[in-house]
């Protein structure tokens, strides 16, 4: 079996009695970093075999993966944080899986995405998830798309373009409502409201290392407001 289990996004604390049961009972897991991953098991005391499978490395160790699957071995399937598979690699793993018939378990947990949509006070009943915008190619194409979206929009952003997206929702989303949340769950949790120009004036002074979840309201929002 596959397990794919969800870790904290930053709280240690955030993680489920059956994922800690899940990590415990396979024969090893297959982790985006076995630093971080191996940080987690020495907080719960669980000393298992890590294997590490990255964007870098996915494609050449999904065939001894299924291999050892379709052998009777019992794999847990992490991410740094989160879900896996969510702007994070395991989807190639899962697939394949999938195609030689080997069960897929889902060991539910954190996810950036709805931690940031439960505390941002837009509809929630639909919404759309862009994970990563493009760096260059096409970006700019994809944000003239997005103004015209009639649902929530969330995005990820790093620490490095945070300053460049919230300066490119002023071009191309001018009087959207924004919420901008850094370090969900973590000590240095900060949550920013406000159109793209008042989130102009406030980020530059407090924006330090981090990782940004963006959520956009909807067009019509302040009319579903108002109503």
């Amino acid at each position: 079996m596959l397990f794919v289990v969800s870790t904290p996004i930053g709280n240690l604390k955030d993680i489920t009695l059956r994922a800690l049961e899940t990590l415990k009972e396979v024969d090893f897991i297959a982790c985006e970093d076995t630093r971080v991953t191996k940080h987690l098991l020495n907080e719960y005391k669980i000393s298992k075999e890590l294997t590490s499978l990255n964007s870098f490395n996915e494609t050449k160790r999904i065939e001894s993966l299924v291999s050892n699957l379709l052998n009777g071995k019992k794999i847990a399937l992490v991410s740094d944080a989160g879900t896996p598979g969510i702007s994070d690699p395991g989807i190639r793993l899962i697939s394949a899986a999938i195609r030689n018939n080997i069960p897929v378990i889902p060991i539910p947990g954190a996810s950036a995405i709805i931690t940031a949509l439960t505390i941002a006070g837009l509809p929630t009943n639909s919404f759309v998830f862009e994970g990563f915008l493009p760096q260059k190619k096409g970006r700019q194409k994809l944000l003239k798309k997005l103004s015209e979206e009639e649902r929530t929009i969330v995005l990820y952003e790093s620490t490095y373009r945070i300053e460049k997206l919230i300066a490119e929702l002023k071009e191309y989303m001018p009087s959207r409502f924004v919420v901008v949340c850094r370090e969900l769950t973590k000590m240095f949790e900060e949550t920013w409201r406000g159109t793209p120009e008042e989130l102009v004036t406030q980020l530059p002074k407090k924006i330090i290392k981090g990782e940004f979840v963006v959520v956009i309201a909807p067009i019509d929002w302040h009319n579903i407001e108002s109503d």
